[in-house]
């Protein structure tokens, strides 16, 4: 049998490689959640289960404070970012008149491909330019540049993916652009819109660096709460609300994992 007809697993080694790299990726993640429901407030001694963290998580003021901001941050971000996404998709896949496509697609997916940390630092020396300070608004807008790639992508294969006959088949019914567009396209590509609006969501949700460098004072999200009490040491109740994060995010990405897998 040649090589490259073989298992990859045939490799010396390579079994070993991949399990040392599954447990260097997450074991930290694994540690962090048992250690969320120990007793004692030592993080790195365990002393027995108890919930005691999470209660204490969930009851603390500074934290549904922090919490109330990210929500209203993602839900906008991503309901502006899905729609200028889902716009930038239809334009580039479905208007013939528009001339290098994969240059403007390409530089859709940019903000992806550049480093957060400058990301951060040209959206805060652009709004100290302009002057602009509208509290949770910067942050609003930050995000909903920094998300509109993760949205464009399901989106964009989405649309790539459905049959075009089925609205030229509309048109041909004498429905007009705007009826083929909401009867006929939207709902094609709505597993898409779901699918990115997800990934937009849990993105601005979680994002650390873009948020640190552009909100002012009272705009604290979750994440940089989580970074105010990482500072003074690892605690239980920092891994709980982390791994409420985690168990989140995991969720999120999972439905849009299998909305995507539908289309």
């Amino acid at each position: 049998m040649r090589h490259s007809d073989r298992d990859i697993r045939w490799l010396p080694g390579f079994n070993w490689v991949t399990l040392f790299f599954f447990l260097f990726l997450y074991l930290p993640l694994i540690i962090l959640v048992v250690f969320s429901f120990n007793a004692s407030r030592s993080a790195t001694v365990w002393d027995g289960f108890s919930l005691q963290w999470y209660a204490k998580a969930f009851a603390n003021d500074d934290i549904q404070r922090a919490t109330k901001n990210s929500l209203i941050i993602a839900v906008f971000a991503t309901i502006n970012a899905t729609t200028l996404a889902t716009m930038a998709a239809l334009a580039l896949g479905r208007n013939r008149r528009v001339r290098r496509k994969q240059m403007f697609s390409g530089l859709i997916i940019l903000p992806l491909m550049i480093p957060e940390i400058v990301t951060a630092v040209a959206t805060l020396t652009f709004f100290a330019a302009i002057g602009l300070s509208l509290g949770l608004g910067n942050i609003i807008i930050a995000h909903t540049v920094f998300c509109i790639p993760f949205a464009y992508l399901p989106i964009r294969a989405r649309l790539q993916g459905m049959d075009e006959s089925l609205e030229a088949a509309a048109r041909d019914l004498y429905s007009g652009k705007w009826a083929t567009l909401r009867l006929v396209t939207l709902p094609l590509l709505m597993p898409g819109i779901i699918s990115g609006a997800m990934l937009a969501f849990i993105i601005s949700l979680d994002d650390f660096i873009i948020t640190l460098m552009v909100a002012e004072a009272g705009s604290t999200t979750l994440p940089i709460y989580i970074y105010s009490l990482v500072r003074i040491g690892i605690t239980p109740e920092v891994n709980a609300i982390s791994t409420v994060l985690l168990g989140i995010s995991i969720i999120i990405v999972t439905v849009s994992y299998l909305i995507g897998k539908k289309t």
